[in-house]
């Protein structure tokens, strides 16, 4: 019975593993994370994208 309920459960990685550490950003990502004109980007296309949603929902 035992054997049962363990192949039942999902499987976690082994403590201190790779697997068990959480990924960290890139150089690349990091420099964009805080570069003020990619962000004003962002925000632009994010709010576009926004106007185009509600756009189509109050069609």
């Amino acid at each position: 019975m035992p054997n049962e309920l363990n192949s039942a459960l999902p499987s976690v990685p082994a403590p201190y593993s790779e697997a068990s550490f959480i990924p960290v950003a890139t150089p690349r990502t990091r420099a964009l994370r805080s570069f003020l004109p990619w962000q004003l980007w962002r925000f632009v296309v994010i709010n576009l994208r926004m106007l185009r949603m509600i756009a189509k929902s109050h069609e």
